[in-house]
């Protein structure tokens, strides 16, 4: 299609307003709720402005930007009204329309009050196409809608041209992380660090960060972990024009923490306390706290003894205060003065998981409690409070058991993690990993130097683990453990020998590094040359059914006996000795052949 063709298609568009919205689920993962619904405009299916990207950049050549996006909200805002969805509308706006001079304010509220929708419904989300650089205007612009009642959004985090100045300067109320950090995000430690940096920063702003196109429940496990709330992605949901409102249909169901690490289930948090029904009349509600001085929540179920709220002492006290409202309230339905911002986890998942979510959360606060369930209905409450001492006392326990060095886990901690791992009986590789040639090199380079290569290969382990199920601990010396339940821990392993390679050139000197090799003293006496720092695994395949005749002691001998066959080969190497092949094995034993 010409250009002069897709500006007459543009021209009917507006015209005729023939454009199609999809909603897209956003969802809480704590709540098991759905926030919200992501507005998605496509033009007509019969042509090239189909796509929402050549329709935009349609509208912006031809300087009519402004009337597309208002079109687009209007056209949003009557869907949104007529499937009666609940929740939040986000709406996308660029920026540079919010600073065109024939931008009019008030339209937007005008169009939401047309079809019956408050501003306090509608987040405002900015989407960054085109540099921008009048910050003090947008900021202005931006106030002008959150004195209004709305909410604001900043979209695509790390992608736009100045999406971190964006958020210092607007402080939007939502963050959204690009997708390209969350893709591969289970296998990817980068990108781990980096949501973990925008989580702090997400938390000192108070913001909450949404994590958008997640495709893979993998992907959703490791974030779930790191403390992120609110999801969106195919995963969850696609986007539609009828989109489904049910969030067990949009959520996997939960899974039991099947971790290595040691983390127990939430049993010992629960406090059995009495909950209500949401058509509870406030009055009873009221009594029970009369009657219970320690008791600061009440948890509101459904029909289903499903959570779908929660009151809090403090809460009730606040609406009750005013004046008359004993008298006015009492007999109403106490589904009236519940919150729905609320924290829900499943009873199965850890402590760690729980101890996440409750610190991405900008709005907990210490003294309320939180909703614990079993597959989804009511099992009881928990206290922040527990939460934070337990936490503390295992980072005590972690820390008295881990390695001075390099801080991984010692050998105690080793030593439960094959426990669990057997007692499990899952399918796993067991991995004991050596640095060839590393006494020699302490000899010539000094111990200093020495602990700057085990901290290395700390680092390295620890990058190529999936942080949701694998375990990396530290015998002592050079000598490490890794267990990888991952199906694709070959390549893992593939990647670590890189990985270890590579960081290891700046440790040697130049002459060294040209002959690659250097010269030490040997076991036996006198001079030898040694190769270059390399690895050497011995991996023990663990099945189901082998699992039946083998102790820890034992599965760390086969492990340690494995990694002495690795060793009788030169450089990079793994020996793998196992009852049954993995699915995907290496061609050999050596590190030529891991590459796959």
């Amino acid at each position: 299609m010409t250009v002069t063709e897709q500006l007459s298609t543009l021209d009917g568009i507006l015209a005729h307003g023939d454009i199609t919205t999809l909603f897209q689920p956003i969802v809480s993962l704590s709540g098991r709720s759905i926030l919200g619904y992501e507005a998605l405009t496509r033009g007509p299916s019969n042509t090239s402005l189909h796509s929402p990207i050549n329709l935009l950049a349609a509208a912006r050549h031809a300087g009519r930007l402004n009337e597309l996006e208002m079109t687009c909200r209007a056209c949003a805002s009557r869907r949104y009204s007529q499937l009666e969805l609940q929740g939040k509308l986000f709406l996308n706006v660029s920026p540079e329309t919010l600073l065109d001079v024939t931008h009019k304010p008030g339209r937007t509220l005008e169009l939401l009050q047309q079809y019956g929708i408050t501003p306090s419904q509608v987040v405002i989300e900015l989407t960054e196409q085109t540099p921008t650089d009048d910050f003090e205007l947008l900021d202005a612009a931006l106030h002008h809608y959150r004195d209004m009642g709305f909410s604001i959004a900043l979209d695509d985090l790390g992608a736009g041209y100045s999406s971190l100045r964006m958020w210092s300067e607007l402080r939007p109320d939502y963050v959204k992380i690009d997708r390209y950090f969350i893709d591969g995000i289970h296998r990817d430690a980068v990108k781990r660090e980096f949501v973990g940096s925008i989580l702090k920063i997400a938390h000192a702003s108070r913001a909450q960060v949404i994590a958008e196109g997640i495709e893979l429940r993998e992907e959703l496990r490791v974030l779930a972990d790191m403390g992120v709330d609110l999801v969106q992605g195919y995963l969850l949901g696609r986007p539609e024009e009828q989109p489904d409102a049910d969030v067990a249909k949009l959520l996997p169901n939960p899974e039991r923490d099947d971790s290595l690490s040691d983390e127990s289930d939430l049993s010992v948090l629960v406090l059995k306390q009495i909950a209500v029904a949401e058509t509870s009349p406030i009055a009873d509600v009221l009594a029970l706290f009369r009657m219970q001085a320690n008791l600061n929540s009440v948890a509101v179920l459904d029909d289903l003894q499903v959570p779908v709220g929660i009151v809090h002492r403090n809460l009730l006290s606040d609406a009750l205060l005013k004046p008359f409202a004993t008298d006015l309230l009492a007999r109403k339905p106490i589904s009236r003065l519940m919150s729905h911002d609320f924290l829900a986890v499943e009873l199965s998942q850890s402590l760690q998981q729980v101890s996440r979510l409750l610190t991405s959360r900008a709005r907990q606060r210490i003294e309320e409690d939180f909703v614990i369930t079993q597959d989804g209905r009511y099992h009881g409450l928990g206290r922040v409070i527990d939460v934070l001492k337990l936490i503390t006392e295992m980072k005590i326990q972690q820390a008295r058991h881990a390695n001075p060095l390099t801080l991984l886990p010692g050998n105690v901690p080793i030593q439960q993690c094959l426990t669990r791992l057997l007692r499990q009986r899952r399918e796993a590789v067991v991995c004991y990993v050596d640095i060839d040639h590393f006494k020699p090199f302490n000899d010539i380079y000094g111990y200093a130097k020495g602990d700057e290569v085990l901290l290395c290969l700390a680092r390295c382990l620890n990058e190529q683990i999936d942080p949701g199920c694998d375990f990396v601990g530290h015998i002592g010396g050079d000598d490490f453990l890794l267990v990888m339940l991952s199906d694709d821990w070959p390549s893992r392993i593939q990647r670590l020998f890189d990985a270890f390679e590579k960081r290891c050139i700046p440790f040697y000197r130049n002459e060294h590094l040209a002959a690659g090799c250097f010269i030490a003293e040997g076991r036996q006496g006198g001079e030898q040359q040694f190769s270059l720092l390399s690895l050497s695994i011995g991996a023990v395949h663990l099945t189901p059914g082998s699992a039946e005749d083998l102790d820890a002691d034992r599965l760390a001998a086969l492990a340690s006996e494995a990694k002495r066959s690795a060793k009788q080969k030169p450089g990079f190497s793994l020996h793998l000795i196992g009852t049954q092949p993995p699915t995907s094995p290496p061609q050999s034993p050596t590190r030529a052949a891991l590459a796959l």
